[in-house]
């Protein structure tokens, strides 16, 4: 990426095609119709998509949109596993020596795939990040800053893409300092409702995690990767009280009308619900973040 270039401003959302019986951890993929089927819904209103592992998915959602003509732009994402155990994390982080191992060889090998990637769809993918929400304190794939300046490096050695790399916002704040020279634009989560904010509080701290960030980085681009409402939740982490569709969907218009009024680059979370994420609990809230429920019916934020 040249000196002063910047990522344009587009409506851009987070999308994982995974349906009911489908999950990355069982190795079970949405088929190439069945994208298709997605892509379609949302081409009419969006311009970008953010894809998280090179996997088998992401493979077929670029070969989708290159075989039918899609103008989306791709924030390609490479998927880094732990490559240091994290106590911190509350539902598991710790892994064997050997585990921690394969984890290092796998991740180079996600490199290899988004390089390879990149250059193969130069015009689809317009960004790529060498990983996502692995140095937060609470990680389960918790990965040293050091190996993410070193992935940013090949990446940037191999590809003529911008490169980032996607985290909340906190580490942004200090502890990703060493990374920041490294990136060509700097990628955050902000969560208000994770963070126990009502919907009329939720806007005016999203504004001020990015602010905090760019007040640290005024050199950087901020852009923001991930900003979403649940609309259902089981009390873990999101009072019930706080999560539903009308809630939803009063976020996520003063958030995208922000965004469009200040040209910064939001990717809305999420495309579709996911319900492989997370508990077993129906609503549990990692499961409920979709503008569309599982089924593909759209929510109320849908509506005019």
């Amino acid at each position: 990426m040249t000196s002063g270039a910047r990522l344009d401003y587009r409506s851009a959302i987070c999308y994982s095609g995974f349906r009911d019986g489908q999950s990355p951890d069982a190795g079970i993929y949405p088929s190439k119709e069945e994208i298709a089927s997605d892509l379609a819904l949302l081409h009419t209103r969006w311009d970008a998509l953010r894809l998280y592992a090179c996997d088998l998915h992401t493979e077929r959602v670029l070969q989708v949109i290159d075989e039918q003509g899609y103008r989306f732009k791709v924030m390609l994402g490479a998927y880094i596993g732990a490559e240091k155990n994290n106590p911190n994390c509350p539902w598991g982080g710790e892994y064997s020596a050997a585990d921690l191992t394969q984890n290092s060889l796998r991740n180079r090998e996600e490199m290899t795939r988004a390089a390879l990637w990149a250059n193969r769809y130069p015009h689809i993918v317009d960004v790529v990040s060498a990983g996502n929400e692995a140095t937060v304190d609470w990680t389960d794939h918790l990965v040293p800053t050091q190996s993410v300046i070193d992935y940013v490096r090949y990446l940037k050695a191999h590809i003529s893409q911008p490169v980032t790399f996607c985290e909340n916002y906190v580490p942004w704040l200090g502890q990703l300092d060493a990374l920041v020279p490294h990136v060509d634009l700097i990628s955050i989560h902000t969560y208000p409702v994770w963070e126990y904010k009502t919907v009329d509080d939720a806007l005016a701290f999203t504004q001020e995690n990015y602010e905090s960030v760019r007040r640290r980085h005024p050199d950087k681009q901020i852009i923001i990767t991930e900003a979403g409402w649940a609309t259902a939740s089981n009390g873990r982490g999101i009072p019930a009280e706080n999560a539903g569709e009308t809630y939803q969907k009063q976020y996520v218009q003063e958030l995208l009308r922000w965004a469009a009024e200040e040209r910064i680059l939001v990717y809305l979370f999420e495309a579709f619900d996911e319900n492989w994420k997370g508990s077993d609990h129906p609503m549990e809230p990692e499961k409920h973040w979709g503008i569309y429920r599982a089924d593909r019916q759209p929510k109320l934020v849908m509506s005019p």
